[in-house]
């Protein structure tokens, strides 16, 4: 073909009737402008439970309202009596200790025994064992959230739970107590059950990601002397960080999010001790009547997870930017 024959093909199709590939609908007699309206389902149901729900609790924020007369505008009375709420303080911290059980300990543990499953059970006892293991480190997590924490109770019950009763089988009936209704061992008991549920989550997210790591550099490594833990540090930890970044957001998030554990165990007591900031809303919301307080409490929450995203997203970039420098 020379090279008038090409210039002059668009035409030759366009009198053929036939139109350019790139401006062909996939779908015969749609068109393509027309795709935005399949958007508007998601986008109306996006604004109805999201966007509106969200200004509405913004605006409360602003007002004394306890969900009967309208609201009556107060300015920034609630945030001036947030700051100094020493129970809404005292919530945060125990946010603080729920990261370190649902962040820090899941995360560590849940790398190190994913890497254990993928690298040296795998490969001794084959990818079978390997997938029982994970499924049922996974299994807290298929339950639901109260129903775990009532079994939980049941445990912990201070007259005839199962741990009492197996402290005293075993002559340590002295070290027997009211696990949840102390307020030195509440906290840490919950910390303990968030551990146990959400352990799962960065096994099978880090088990998914080692499945693109190239089996070569383990055998390369080894083959060099490296042992499992200068394996762990220099090939598994390298190539997963991005899930790595995705686990700890997500969890992160969760943690400052609890509720329902706290609600089904403990309620926010002994006294202060296990209140978290999503129970306290809902205690001024629904217990105190207190609405407009409480959609303060619950927008303060909002503000620090936004901000905890934006956090870990320029964090994770930039690790990205610095690598590819490299």
């Amino acid at each position: 073909m020379t090279k008038a024959s090409v210039a002059d093909a668009p035409v030759v199709a366009r009198k053929a009737g036939v139109r350019p590939l790139a401006r062909q609908s996939l779908i015969p007699g749609s068109n393509p402008r027309t795709f935005w309206i399949y958007l508007v389902p998601g986008l109306a149901l996006l604004t109805l439970i999201i966007v509106v729900p969200l200004i509405w609790n913004i605006y409360l924020t602003f007002t004394d309202y306890r969900g009967i007369k309208p609201p009556e505008w107060v300015g920034l009375e609630n945030w001036v009596k947030l700051a100094g709420d020493t129970t809404f303080w005292t919530s945060f911290s125990n946010s603080i200790a729920m990261i370190v059980a649902m962040v820090v300990v899941p995360t560590l543990l849940g790398l190190v025994l994913a890497a254990m499953l993928f690298d040296l059970i795998g490969k001794k006892f084959g990818g079978k064992i390997a997938s029982f293991l994970r499924a049922t480190y996974y299994l807290p997590q298929i339950l639901p959230g109260v129903v775990a924490a009532i079994v939980i109770g049941w445990i912990l019950r201070p007259q005839n739970g199962a741990l009492n009763q197996v402290l005293e089988g075993v002559g340590l009936g002295g070290l027997a107590q009211n696990w949840l209704g102390n307020p030195d061992t509440a906290l840490p008991s919950i910390m303990v059950i968030m551990i146990w549920v959400q352990l799962g989550y960065p096994i099978v997210i880090f088990m998914a990601a080692l499945q693109r790591v190239d089996p070569e550099l383990y055998e390369a490594a080894e083959l060099d002397g490296a042992n499992w833990i200068q394996r762990f540090r220099a090939i598994t930890v390298s190539i997963i960080r991005p899930e790595i970044f995705v686990v700890t957001l997500t969890c992160t998030i969760a943690a400052l999010k609890v509720f329902g554990p706290i609600y089904t165990l403990t309620g926010g007591g002994p006294g202060t001790s296990t209140i978290v900031p999503a129970y306290y809303a809902y205690s001024e919301f629904f217990q105190s009547q207190q609405v407009g307080y409480g959609a303060t409490i619950a927008t303060a929450l909002t503000i620090v997870i936004a901000i905890v995203s934006v956090v870990f997203l320029l964090a994770q970039t930039r690790l990205e930017r610095q690598e590819e420098e490299r």
